[in-house]
């Protein structure tokens, strides 16, 4: 996705009643701080965000994190302490957490159109912050059992040290494939929010738990998804070579999911079980901005309820 360079003119507005407009202001403006505070650049810098814009954004972001924090505190209330029963909780996401098993993804694989398929994956595209990143900025300074964990994911990521078979640009062969970029102004705001809540949760520290949450909750549940996508794509008659993101996915998450639980977030939660609420925090924080999403596709795509 092509960014607007120079965001110098930016107001920013937390309502405390948003509006769509507001929101979708909102996280535009988010989608450029995150542009600017992950881009390598110079340090002068003329696109460059100033202090005073990079705070305001900051607070926005922050506000933004703590509505979503407060939206899910009733459904993990009485998550439980004990390491065992919090990751066999942790599991059932998968078939309880918000927007899984959404009719969204049997109709791609079934029934939609190569044009309602590429607004569909233009708009995932546009709301992937880049796992393998995600996954750098919340290693920092883990304790060790599961910063190795956090590595082997990170190297697989990156294929293995081979630079055809990363991750990210396996989705860029399949963006290109299929001219999946869109402009800002045609990505929906629900797609841009999913992606500013997890560059937010794993570039803050004091949200690091919930990105490890957020990003093992990925793991766990983008397989099913990932399925149904490849289906689709194959039925539509895209090559092998261009959905080879979604295949790999199908199946090498699963692996990931069950090493992540196992090496992840059991040793976490038994070193102090106070974890178990940022880390159940921010996985069901992470399933909602999908619902929410889910929801938006399937109304513009014209799926009834």
């Amino acid at each position: 996705m092509h960014l607007a360079p120079h965001p110098n003119n930016l107001s920013i507005d937390v309502p405390l009643a948003p509006t769509d407009a507001s929101v979708a202001k909102l996280h535009r403006d988010l989608l450029r701080l995150n542009e600017f505070r992950f881009r390598p650049a110079f340090p002068f810098d003329e696109g460059a965000l100033n202090m005073f814009q990079e705070n305001r954004l900051r607070l926005a972001e922050t506000a933004f994190i703590e509505r979503e924090r407060a939206a899910v505190s009733s459904q993990v209330a009485n998550v439980p302490e004990n390491p065992i029963a919090f990751v066999t909780w942790f599991e059932t996401l998968k078939q309880s957490g918000p927007g899984q098993n959404d009719r969204l993804f049997p109709w791609l694989a079934e029934t939609s159109t190569l044009e309602e398929m590429r607004w569909f994956l233009g708009q995932e595209v546009a709301g992937e912050a880049g796992f393998e990143d995600l996954l750098a900025l919340t290693q920092v300074k883990m304790p060790a059992t599961a910063k190795v964990e956090m590595a082997r994911n990170y190297w697989d990521e990156m294929g293995r040290g081979n630079q055809l078979g990363m991750h990210g640009p396996l989705l860029e062969k399949l963006s290109t494939a299929l001219d999946l970029h869109l402009p800002v102004d045609q990505t929906v705001w629900e797609s841009i929010a999913l992606g500013n809540l997890m560059a937010g949760l794993a570039s803050n520290r004091r949200y690091a738990f919930h990105s490890v949450g957020a990003l093992g909750v990925i793991e766990l549940t983008a397989p099913t998804r990932a399925v149904f996508v490849n289906a689709g794509l194959k039925r539509l008659g895209v090559q092998p070579a261009a959905r080879k993101y979604f295949a790999l996915h199908a199946t090498l998450d699963v692996q990931h999911s069950q090493a992540w639980n196992r090496e992840v977030l059991l040793p976490l939660v038994t070193m102090d079980p106070r974890l178990t609420r940022p880390i159940a925090e921010g996985a069901v924080m992470r399933l909602r901005a999908g619902e929410r999403c889910f929801s938006r596709y399937r109304q513009t795509l014209g799926l009834r309820e």
